[in-house]
């Protein structure tokens, strides 16, 4: 038998606003409110947004996502840094005791990828896992595009979708990043580098890292495509019936209370520079 899931489209909202939403649909799901959810979303203005421990005094440059008139938030989910803004958005949150999502990090990463691969499929682009122990061995770095992690999706050897997971309250929420295009220009403009020469060179470097669908794609791809895409993806990939969710009034105040309170506040998005300064 085919898993029930909701479908949750939520088109193009603020950053506080799309990360208080897949946090609250954590809630309500480990409240039993809600089944599992699948929701794809996109961003009302360019957001940069860091994992939930990443440090950002020493890497990001804020003077740049002030220039950029870029939003910037701290998500719930681990991983780097990513710049959403031409590109499609994924969550999803699930029990973590249904019996298809295992208790490893990277066999659970490796159930989630075959919607993102079926996807891929859909729009005709022939995607291949990434391998992480060969990734694993390089160096760090705050980008989140700059080195794919596990199962991440590669066209060519390059890194073609992003995604960052964090469990909480018996569930597991994943994000997932599928862009369009990525301008590298702003992307490399908002980190730190410890000199211009630097910067250009990983900027230049970038291309041989990363691609976007539409690099790949013989016709555009669209948002309202790919959404239909990693739906029928994620259906068959998965197994999945997913059956269309819609939010009431309530629920969407609740999102809202979230936002302001947290993904609004310098508490929350630069947590980890109130440590510094303590």
């Amino acid at each position: 038998m085919k898993d029930k899931w909701g479908l949750l489209h939520t088109g193009y909202n603020d950053a506080a606003v799309n990360m208080a939403l897949d946090e609250k649909l954590l809630d309500w799901h480990s409240e039993g409110k809600i089944s599992p959810v699948l929701r794809f979303y996109g961003w009302s203005k360019p957001t940069l947004s860091v994992g939930h421990f990443q440090r950002v005094d020493r890497t990001i440059d804020f003077n740049a996502v002030e220039k950029y008139q870029c939003q910037f938030v701290r998500r719930l989910t681990g991983g780097s840094a990513v710049l959403h803004d031409d590109e499609l958005t994924y969550s999803l949150v699930v029990s973590e005791q249904k019996p298809y999502i295992s208790d490893s990090i990277r066999e659970a990463y490796f159930t989630l990828s075959k919607g993102i691969m079926t996807g891929f499929k859909e729009l005709g682009i022939a995607a291949d896992y990434s391998i992480p122990e060969e990734h694993f061995k390089k160096s760090s770095t705050a980008v989140c595009f700059e080195r794919p992690s596990d199962y991440e999706m590669l066209v060519d050897g390059k890194k073609i979708s992003g995604h960052a997971q964090t469990r909480k309250k018996g569930v597991l929420l994943q994000h997932g990043s599928l862009p369009f295009s990525i301008d590298k220009d702003m992307l490399f403009d908002l980190f730190k580098f410890s000199s211009e020469e630097i910067r250009e060179k990983q900027r230049s470097a970038f291309s041989e890292k990363a691609i976007s669908m539409n690099d790949v794609s013989n016709e555009k791809i669209t948002y309202e495509i790919a959404t239909k895409a990693f739906t029928k993806g994620f259906e068959n990939g998965l197994n999945l019936e997913l059956v269309p969710l819609k939010l009431t009034d309530s629920q969407w105040a609740e999102v809202h209370e979230l936002a302001e309170a947290k993904y609004r506040s310098d508490e929350w998005n630069f947590k980890d520079r109130k440590k510094v300064l303590s």
